[in-house]
């Protein structure tokens, strides 16, 4: 079809017939367009009656009749439904405007429009469902012309950016969008209009109608085509999304302060370590809450003391523990005392105070948190006030104590801390101080259970007659350090030495009790100087009776464990009875050495043997008869004698060392021998070898180990008499004593040795019978035992005013350092002890001391 006008005329979609009408009202004309609409040939049509060739039966009266009046020269418009063949059904419903016209001979004709109205009426509804989708959408719905020009906006837009529907037409986007996003946009409707790619949910960001608040729209452009497929424009819808927008960055937000609370829960508290959970809390705060956040905690907290830390004004005595920063060169500091103020460098590990009208203070005070606006910087150095936008200041609270304070601080061009940030910032410092809590409370108690441990081990170095010793106690687990292993190493009469090492069974602190009264009974009863298997005996029935009875143990706890019933309060009773009775057993090794004879007597309570090293042999594990562990009961103890020459080595050891789940038992005493065996060094160091050789990092048992090295006291360190019990033999006493006294030139103990010897000699004529054995020993001090054979112990009384005696054992315990009795297989032996001069302290005066008796 040849055309001047441009595409997407009207005509484009209606098509427009025309015939006209002579004198005679039959058609005299046909256009090619009513034979294409009407379906009738011009042929068929030309010379007709138009009434009778298209009008039904029964309208061709009224057809006539508007015929007439058209020729008459009156207009009409009307619909007139037509057939396209005779006698057929009506094929459709034609809208004719018809004009009255004139031929060349002035006679009456017409002229005839004919639309289909078919057609018509499917361009009206779709006219006015276009008009109600673009009119009612609630969407911002714009059409843009060629010329990026608005061509019409609905009410919906216009309500957005205020004012009639009418006043953006002919309007650009610079006209209601700010100058970046205008340009954004018309780049975008320019890029549509020339590629036809769609453009969806680009973003702008404006300003409403009377509004404050930043708006966001979601933008969506494609091109749109006239009838021809020429573009005729752009249309955009928009959707206001900032609700939207708004709730995606909440949501955001709470599912990022859900993952900083996860990995808070995570990662704070797997320490019991205060400095080291406080560095975690920041760890997790930076940079994911905050840019820079430091913590604070009571100086009572760290040094251990019992009562709550802190003051109720919040003023106390505060050591910055920790600080974290995502901006490099801002110095450490706290929050100023008054906002605005310059705030005070605080670097970690200061102690410092919060003055008390200090927003710090108020939140120590309070137990709320504090938001702390941030100062301007007057010369903008990079300090912590010019950075900072603002700092949340929040209490660390457990259990309803203060313990510490954490600010976390944002920059400036950050978003500022909102509730959501509070509560969230709040929640961080309750866990981090639940866990804070719980390490002071650990360390609490740590520390209690090693002054119980330790106060129940000996000394580092301890010292014994006759033996070069070396000790090492190696804890399980370096969490608790305690345990119910044990050594012992005690000194009895004669320069003799007992060493203990016993395993009490289980692990923690209720071990730890029980190796401690175990330990404390070993030394009471080894101060009565019974023999070691006497020992092991009293000290089996102290453990049975710290147990609790016995008798019905196993009975309740196999009744427990086969009935499936709830347990009754008896039941309970007999099963706390039950786990206090395994406490209480121990196994145990007691050894007497005697650095006279060279002799040690060992006693074994189902403990590992000893191992004896002497000069060029390899290590040996002595048979001794093993007995039942403490706490059975019902079993004696054997004992056996072993001769242990100078140079010796002796090892007690509990099973710790030997055993674990890496090999069996056998292969580790089998080390534990080959260990010995190359132990040839000085004694700390051989200590040292063993373990450095043994597997001690399995964390399966304590580990104790004794180690001592035989000396012995030479021949010339001991003197030792018999005498006849008779009356001489007390001068002969004085008279020993002072010449060997002499030999060892000990003249200022001379003296106090001849009256305290004079006392125990004529006691022991006087209430004892046979034969007495004076003996005098020298080592670390002097000690002088006498025998005799009478097994009555000598008690000490107060004499009165008047008494003539009774007063020689008040003269032995006001003289000497100590004194005891102690039976022996043929009587007993009373002793006294006396410290050797060291040229300090003078010696005590017996004149002095025999008057202060009176």
């Amino acid at each position: 079809m040849w055309q001047s006008s441009r595409p997407g005329s009207i005509y484009d979609y209606i098509r427009v017939a025309s015939f006209s009408l002579g004198p005679d009202g039959r058609i005299e004309q046909w256009s090619e367009r009513a034979a294409q609409m009407l379906g009738i040939p011009a042929r068929y049509a030309l010379g007709k009656d138009p009434v009778e060739a298209f009008v039904p039966g029964e309208l061709r009266d009224t057809g006539r009749r508007k015929v007439s009046e058209i020729l008459d020269g009156r207009e009409w418009t009307g619909l007139v439904p037509y057939r396209r063949e005779e006698g057929g059904a009506t094929d459709g419903l034609a809208e004719i405007y018809v004009m009255p016209s004139r031929n060349e001979d002035g006679e009456r004709a017409a002229v005839c429009l004919v639309v289909d109205v078919r057609a018509l009426r499917g361009i009206e509804t779709d006219l006015a469902a276009s008009q109600a989708v673009f009119g009612q959408s609630p969407m911002g719905f714009t059409l843009f012309g060629t010329d990026l020009k608005l061509l019409r906006v609905n009410e919906r837009f216009a309500t957005v950016f205020g004012g009639p529907a009418s006043k953006y037409r002919g309007c650009g986007p610079h006209d209601f969008l700010p100058r970046s996003e205008a340009e954004r946009m018309t780049a975008a409707l320019r890029r549509v209009l020339d590629t036809g790619e769609p453009v969806a949910e680009m973003q702008l960001v404006g300003l409403g109608t009377g509004e404050g608040e930043r708006r966001r729209w979601s933008v969506s452009l494609y091109r749109l085509h006239g009838a021809s497929g020429r573009p005729i424009g752009v249309a955009a819808l928009a959707a206001d999304v900032t609700g939207r927008r708004r709730a995606e960055r909440e949501a955001a937000n709470a599912r990022r302060n859900l993952a900083l609370l996860n990995e808070a829960g995570a990662r704070i508290g797997n320490s019991l370590d205060l400095e080291t959970t406080a560095r975690t809390l920041l760890d997790v705060a930076v940079p994911q809450f905050c840019d820079l956040a430091s913590v604070d905690l009571y100086q009572g907290l760290l040094a251990g003391d019992e009562a709550p830390p802190g003051m109720s004004d919040g003023s106390a005595e505060l050591r910055r523990v920790a600080f974290a920063s995502a901006v490099s060169d801002v110095r450490l500091a706290t929050a100023p005392a008054v906002p605005g103020d310059a705030p005070d460098p605080v670097a970690v590990g200061a102690v410092h105070r919060y003055p008390f009208n200090s927003p710090c203070a108020g939140a120590l005070r309070t137990g709320h948190a504090q938001i702390i606006p941030g100062r301007e910087s007057e010369d903008g150095g990079p300090e912590f006030g010019a950075v900072v936008q603002s700092t949340l200041a929040v209490p660390m609270v457990a259990r309803d104590t203060v313990v510490g304070l954490v600010q976390f601080s944002r920059t400036k061009g950050s978003e500022p801390f909102g509730e959501r940030d509070t509560a969230l910032a709040v929640e961080l410092a309750a866990r981090a101080a639940v866990c804070i809590d719980n390490a002071r409370l650990y360390r609490r108690e740590h520390e209690r259970a090693l002054i119980l441990q330790r106060s129940l081990l000996p000394p580092g170095d301890p010292e014994a007659a006759g033996l070069d010793i070396a000790c090492r106690y190696l804890p399980g687990t370096t969490a608790t350090e305690v345990g119910g292993d044990w050594f012992d190493v005690i000194e009895l009469p004669g320069h003799r030495t007992a060493l203990v090492v016993g395993d009490v069974m289980g692990r923690g602190l209720r071990a730890a009790v029980a190796m401690g009264e175990l330990r404390t009974a070993v030394r009471t009863l080894a101060l009565l100087d019974l023999e070691p298997a006497e020992v092991l005996s009293a000290l089996d029935e102290i453990a049975r009776g710290l147990g609790g009875s016995g008798d019905d143990r196993p009975t309740a706890r196999s009744a427990r464990g086969r009935s499936g019933a709830p347990e009754s309060a008896e039941q309970k009773r007999s099963a706390r009875t039950a786990d206090l009775s395994e406490v209480y057993l121990a196994t145990c090794v007691y050894a007497v050495y005697d650095p006279i004879t060279r002799r040690c007597t060992f006693a074994n309570a189902g403990h590992l043997p000893p191992v004896v090293v002497e000069d060029g042999e390899d290590a040996l594990l002595l048979d001794v008869p093993p007995g039942m562990p403490l706490g059975v009961g019902g079993e004696p103890f054997e004992e056996i004698e072993v001769d242990l020459p100078d140079g010796a080595l002796l090892a007690l050891y509990t099973d710790g060392l030997v055993e674990s789940r890496d090999h069996p038992l056998d292969e580790g005493l089998q080390a534990f021998r080959r260990a010995l065996s190359d132990a040839d060094r000085p004694l700390e160091d051989a200590c040292d070898h063993v373990l450095s050789a043994m597997n001690t990092s399995h964390g399966e048992d304590d580990i104790a180990l004794l180690m001592a090295r035989v000396q012995g006291l030479p021949k010339d360190a001991v003197g030792d008499w018999s005498l006849a019990p008779e009356a001489r033999s007390v001068s002969r006493a004085r008279e020993l004593a002072r010449d060997q006294l002499t030999d060892w030139d000990l003249q200022g103990l001379v003296d106090t040795t001849e009256l305290l010897v004079s006392e125990l000699v004529t006691n022991a004529l006087r209430h004892g019978h046979g034969e007495i054995r004076l003996r005098l020993l020298l080592d670390r001090t002097l000690v002088c035992e006498v025998w005799d054979a009478d097994l009555a112990q000598p008690r000490r009384r107060r004499a009165r005013d008047t008494d003539e005696g009774g007063r020689g054992l008040q003269l032995v315990g006001l003289l000497s350092e100590g004194w005891g009795s102690r039976r022996t297989p043929r009587g007993k032996t009373v002793w006294f002890e006396l410290a050797l001069p060291d040229g300090e302290s003078p010696a005590v005066d017996p004149t002095e001391a025999l008057l202060s008796l009176f």
